[in-house]
């Protein structure tokens, strides 16, 4: 690159989605240099997310909003540290300054002396571009004191605009994953007394303050509790900045200065049962610091007289087939002027694909510290419908207004998107919650959510886990508590997820007086206006996003009447359009909202395959706000990362003994005494790890391949199933259970079952009534569909076959008959059921392994938890079958983008079936790294005799050659190679 070049290189750096991109001209894209540690985004796609456009590339560039306000005009070689000067892009730097100096790692941020200013027009925000962070031990007795210009933080940790405090520390190396998380170094390598302190974040920022100018900071997350310190005064207290999500606007106009300010927060020490925070309950061990600190952005913003808050859409939309569609926008308008104000208000709706745009305008009146709700309805043809990602597509809508007194811009609001879409929710005549999206029955199948136990946010990490929650076919995220970050819910609008967002049990949130079960301190006056502020808060971010399918005020608990007018109030005060559901359970409900149509009956630990088609606790009837057996063990390649090689032999040898990875000590779900005992029983006594996670993993699959086929079959039953949200769907941390893919993003058994159990369209077997299920969870199935059933013995033998021909209803079930030749199994036999539609294409195939009875379960001694089996099934014969002899030949089909497309074609050569193939994907040939992320059509499979299986795997990048690894009971391990790709 030549000198001439050089200079009209410039660095986009987007805070929000921690990236960075060189860019030269309009359209050409660089690599980031080897120290840049973020991805690589093209200036197009940078500024088309980001809504700006550059008028020009060269040795200047000005940035200007939508609405045609200059944002900034940077020269190369502009000092930039500190700069930030919108919400979305950050700064732009000039290649004499690395990334780093923007705030993503750079030393002396906290003491900022450039001239760049952080907002410098009304209608700029920006969050605080990082922090220095330090336990109040190394301070002055004055916290304050602290936040005064020129104090020194050259022995302070320097960490990221939001994170906790453990998340800080190990930004800076004082901890690290991979040690923090082997074996039980969690519980003794930590000096827990240290987070018994208040600890602070401090940074610098430039500010050039103009008269009739107006600047606020904005707190999001503070976990649980700060004081707010700017220049040295105290602008809220700890009684005030109260709760994870008590976000406030704080007015500092009178408090900020010319050039350098400081702002500074205290937080304070957390207690989950004290607190409005957010615990893991019996998920895993606590966080040494109890997730204290400011886990979201603070943001700093400038206005004129009048500032206006964030829009909130609400639309008429009910009818997918409507030609018309009425969306009203309304703004919180606020005067902090002296004076009277004649404010117009402008606001322009657009399709982001740029095919639609509409516009509309208001003036009004604004008395001195008046503040108004301003509503503008927009009508617009043809609109753009919002389906989840099974049923449609995803187009969004964006928002934009100002408000402009005598021509000035005042403010600019921060930009809202939206989709057109309609969701409701009915109790039916069985007291269950069911669903509708669009006008069409939508059934809930999805799992609770949980982010890293630090709240360390990875917005690759979360498409990755979202892109597998699609691939297995579900629809829905729960989230009990824990409500993430706006991103969380952009990429949830982007991707067609719903998510059931809503508080969690057990802690602060659900200190009742009814309340029993948990040791959270009863609510005391001052705890229902944490609870306004809190729920105001969430409501005002969630409001606009497509993918909010509810609220819950309440997780196993419902809030008192008190707590729930609040919480009701404060949602439809923000325009709130979903429904509102008082609990995740059927304990009680108050009067304003009615029963919450949920159930939380359990199970949370193992249970037989046949339990889910009882007619009692959490079987496939009502909605199952969670519940599952509580699988997901790891597969070995990730057991190694984070258990100590007397950790493994614990998990087969003493199968009783109490695990640091399981659950919290004091939990029912410390130890895998449950599940062990029936894999024990089921499948044999384990003669080694390999034993143990083999038997595990084909326990795992048919666990909750189970649950959600139960789930499907009985959508159209008398008493309907109407959702399940299966217990969980990954791990804070390194987990021995409840999850479908382990902290590590590598799917197993729990995964593939799940994905077979939630095809779009399926056939299934009823493990009660030895029935056969044809299942659609499409709109759109239609035609003539065939069914073949074959039944075998473990030697090959064939105990009966049936071909069933029926039609395809869109979303529903229909039963299709009875499986010949159950009564005919001796110890053990494989049932395949292959779906084909006119064509002949097989849509689904469906293999189960079956003993002569079913496991008998006692119903009448069950615990919350789980139901008690007196007699297990004997399938001990599925691990003496005769050998079969698999071939296996694996060619690249493709490569779109970053992604790598593979056909494995498995055929096995013998008279017996080859049972439960597993193939893993590695990058540097054989006994190289595990790939992850990596999307299998199916895996963990199951070869008739003389079967060929035809199955792709998609991935994003390998390092050296790709090998396959395939293991099976039967079969003799193996890899296959494909080379480099």
């Amino acid at each position: 690159m030549n000198g001439e070049e050089k200079q009209k290189l410039f660095y986009v750096v987007d805070y929000t989605h921690a990236q960075v991109t060189w860019v030269l001209g309009p359209v050409q894209h660089y690599a980031a240099s080897p120290t840049a540690t973020h991805a690589c985004i093209h200036l197009r796609a940078c500024i088309r997310r980001l809504h700006m456009r550059i008028p020009r590339v060269g040795p200047k560039v000005v940035a200007r909003n939508l609405m045609g306000g200059n944002l900034l005009g940077l020269e190369a070689g502009t000092p930039t540290k500190g700069l930030s000067y919108s919400s979305k892009i950050r700064a732009l730097i000039s290649p004499n300054n690395p990334p780093a100096l923007a705030g993503l790692g750079a030393p002396g941020l906290g003491n900022t002396s450039s001239s760049s200013v952080l907002v410098s027009v009304a209608g700029d925000r920006a969050i605080i571009p990082g922090w220095y962070m330090q336990s109040s031990k190394g301070v002055p007795n004055n916290i304050g004191t602290s936040s005064h210009i020129g104090t020194d933080v050259s022995t302070w940790y320097h960490v990221s605009p939001r994170g906790t405090i453990m998340a800080g520390l190990l930004e800076n190396g004082v901890y690290s994953d991979s040690n923090l998380f082997f074996s039980n170094n969690l519980d003794t390598k930590v000096d827990y007394s240290a987070f018994n302190v208040p600890w602070l974040y401090r940074a610098e920022f430039m500010l050039n303050p103009k008269p009739g100018q107006h600047y606020f900071v904005q707190t999001n997350g503070i976990t649980s509790r700060g004081d707010v310190y700017i220049n040295g005064e105290l602008i809220a207290s700890k009684d005030v900045q109260v709760g994870s999500y008590g976000g406030q606007k704080y007015e500092v106009t009178q408090h900020v200065q010319q050039g350098e300010n400081c702002i500074l927060i205290a937080t304070y020490p957390t207690n989950y049962l004290r607190d409005f925070a957010m615990g893991f309950v019996d998920w895993n061990p606590y966080p040494p610091d109890n997730g204290t600190g400011v886990w979201r952005h603070v943001e700093v913003s400038q206005t004129g007289p009048v500032s206006m808050s964030p829009p909130r859409i609400v639309t008429d939309f009910k009818d997918p087939h409507a030609r018309k569609v009425a969306i009203t926008v309304k703004t919180d308008v606020h005067n902090s002027g002296d004076e009277a104000v004649d404010v117009k208000v402008d606001c322009v709706v657009e399709a982001e694909d740029g095919s639609q745009k509409a516009s509309a305008s208001q003036t009004v009146k604004f008395q001195p510290n008046e503040e108004k709700t301003v509503s503008m309805t927009i009508s617009l043809d043809d609109p753009q419908v919002w389906w989840p990602s099974s049923w449609g597509g995803q187009p969004l809508y964006k928002v934009n207004a100002t408000a402009s007194i005598s021509g000035l811009v005042s403010d600019v609001a921060e930009e809202r998107r939206f989709g057109i879409r309609h969701v409701t929710s009915h109790v039916n005549a069985y007291n269950d919650t069911a669903f509708t999206v669009n006008g069409q029955p939508f059934l809930v199948m999805g799992a609770g959510y949980t982010p890293d136990m630090f709240m360390r946010f990875d917005l690759n990490r979360l498409r990755t886990q979202f892109q597998y929650v699609l691939d297995m076919g579900l629809n829905v995220v729960r989230l009990e508590g824990k409500q993430e970050h706006p991103e969380f819910y952009d990429l949830a609008d982007r991707m067609g997820l719903m998510v059931l967002a809503g508080w969690e049990c057990c802690d602060k949130w659900e200190g009742w007086t009814y309340n029993d079960e948990a040791d959270g301190e009863k609510w005391k006056d001052a705890d229902y206006s944490v609870a306004n502020v809190s729920m105001t808060h969430e409501a005002a971010m969630m409001q606009s996003h497509p993918s909010m399918l509810a609220f819950l005020i309440g997780s196993d608990f419902w809030p008192d009447d008190r707590a729930t007018k609040i919480y009701v109030d404060a949602l439809n005060r923000m325009d709130w359009t979903n429904p509102i559901i008082a609990s995740a359970a059927k304990r009680g409900y108050p009067d304003l909202l009615g029963p919450s149509g949920m159930k939380m009956d359990g199970p949370y630990d193992w249970v037989p395959p046949n339990y889910w088609y009882g007619d009692d606790l959490g079987a496939a009837f009502g909605f199952g706000s969670e519940l599952g057996s509580g699988v997901g063990t790891p597969e070995l390649g990730s057991l190694k990362k984070f258990l100590s090689p007397e950790d493994m032999e614990d998990l087969w040898t003493r199968p009783s003994k109490g695990l640091y990875h399981m659950s919290t000590n004091v939990s029912s779900f410390f130890d895998r005494s449950i599940y062990n005992e029936a894999l024990f029983a089921r499948y044999g006594k384990p003669s080694s790890l390999d034993d143990y996670l083999l038997k595990a993993q084909v326990m795992d699959f048919e666990a909750t391949r189970s649950e959600f086929e139960a789930y499907a079959a009985r959508k159209n039953a008398e008493r309907p199933s109407t959702g399940a949200i299966y217990w969980m769907l990954n791990g804070a941390w390194p987990n021995l259970h409840w999850q479908l893919f382990d902290y590590y993003l590598k799917p197993a058994g729990s995964y593939f079952g799940a994905k077979v159990g939630a095809r779009t369209e399926h056939v299934s077997y009823d493990y009660d009534q030895k029935a056969i299920y044809l299942i659609s969870h499409s709109l759109t199935s239609q035609g003539g569909r065939s069914v073949s059933v074959d039944l075998i013995d473990v030697t090959g033998k064939t105990l009966a076959q049936k071909e069933i021909t029926a039609k395809a209803s869109p979303n529903a079930a229909q039963r299709l008959g009875v499986v010949p030749g159950i009564d005919n199994i001796k110890d053990v036999a494989f049932l395949r059921l292959a779906l084909r539609d006119s064509s002949d294409s097989v849509l689904s195939r469906n293999v189960y392994w079956l003993s002569r009875k079913n496991d008998v379960l006692d119903w009448n001694n069950s615990t919350w938890y789980y139901t008690p089996v007196t007699e297990y099934s004997d399938l001990k014969a599925l691990f003496h079958i005769p050998p079969a002899s698999v071939n296996a030949v694996a060619s690249p089909l493709q490569k779109q983008g970053n992604t790598t497309r593979i056909q494995v074609v498995l055929e096995n050569k013998s008279d017996v079936p080859a049972f439960f193939l597993r193939m893993n994907l590695l990058g540097g040939g054989k006994g190289g790294q595990e790939v992850t992320p990596v999307y299998w059509s199916e895996n963990y499979v199951t070869l008739w005799p003389r079967e060929t299986l035809n199955i792709t795997v998609g991935f994003a990048s390998v390092v050296g050659d790709a090998v396959i690894d395939i293991t099976g009971s039967n079969v003799e391990a193996r890899s296959v190679g494909i080379g480099s790709l």
